[in-house]
């Protein structure tokens, strides 16, 4: 039966709460969000879910609050905040009401739960400083949901609900653009490794559209591919592939010789017509066609085939 309020603790907020609401009002958009820490109102009872206050953890009564003695813990010892209590029990019933496909629901759950809950969970109990992230501290989303708390002296009783409000929905943007943004990356790898195995030995992946490729070629263990081309808006793009996910150093840079030039200057250095552009960087380049976009990788492919029998001579 879905509850009819939703309840958490007033006063001010942190983002574990904040992002409780974000889950919890998706999954039941009828029930009423409640802001209290009167006793009538954080008891469990049959018509609610009470997170981040109440001193209980009990997912059967309803209640998930995690700053009682004997709070609960990962598998692993780390300490839950109410965020990842509720993740653990509504995260599935949220990514089903954000239509992500069963097939990909427990990956993203567990994706979510490892890159965006875990963090939030640790700097609620003081495992994790957002000062960990030096100049960035302040703009860590802890931090940002909290700057937007009311002022000290703001005299409005209302001041602190409403910025609460206003907090869940920006925050609930963020927990979207995550989401999607793990689900978008499953379903490139899907792309990538068909592709890849169409490549077969070849050094040159195409892909049918711009993705994340890297994690796909990692997982397939593909250490032959140098180059990947793919279109784009206006034109076609061949791009090398960074050895490592930190860092710019890649397995094969395109040729020396082609370095920033662009239009009739490329054409010439590489005799394909239709060559648009090679980043001074030698990470990238551009042709107009798939045809050219093809010949300049065939010719990247013969450049590092090159050197590397220099090398060996």
């Amino acid at each position: 039966m879905a509850p009819n309020f939703l309840v958490t603790h007033s006063g001010g907020f942190h983002a574990d709460e904040v992002l409780s609401s974000v889950i919890l009002t998706q999954i039941f958009p009828e029930a009423r969000l409640v802001r209290s820490r009167a006793p009538e109102w954080i008891t469990p009872g049959a018509d609610r879910i009470v997170y981040d206050v109440g001193g209980a953890y009990d997912a059967a009564a309803g209640i998930f609050d995690h700053h009682q003695r004997g709070a609960p813990q990962r598998n692993d010892g780390q300490p839950f905040s109410s965020f990842g209590l509720i993740w653990k029990h509504f995260g599935r019933d949220y990514l089903a009401a954000l239509s992500v496909p069963g097939a990909f629901v427990e990956t993203v759950h567990a994706a979510f739960d490892a890159s965006f809950v875990l963090p939030i969970d640790l700097v609620d109990n003081g495992a994790l400083s957002p000062d960990s992230a030096g100049l960035l501290a302040g703009l860590t989303l802890p931090s940002l949901l909290e700057t937007l708390k009311p002022v000290f002296d703001d005299p409005d009783p209302e001041a602190t609900d409403r910025a609460f409000h206003a907090a869940v929905a920006i925050a609930r943007s963020f927990v979207e653009a995550k989401i999607t943004g793990i689900h978008a990356k499953l379903r490139a790898e899907t792309l990538v490794l068909k592709a890849i195995a169409s490549a077969g030995d070849g050094r040159v992946l195409e892909l049918p559209m711009g993705m994340p490729f890297r994690p796909a070629i990692m997982k397939a263990g593909a250490d032959h591919l140098l180059f990947v081309v793919h279109p784009r808006e206006a034109d076609w793009c061949l791009t090398g592939i960074r050895r490592a996910e930190e860092g710019f150093e890649l397995r094969a840079d395109l040729p020396e010789a082609w370095a920033g030039l662009s239009g009739r200057d490329l054409e010439v250095a590489t005799a394909v017509e239709g060559a648009s552009f090679c980043h001074n960087g030698r990470f990238i380049a551009a042709a107009k066609t798939r045809e050219a976009i093809l010949a300049l990788a065939r010719l990247a492919v013969e450049d590092v085939e090159k050197r590397a029998d220099r090398v060996s001579n």
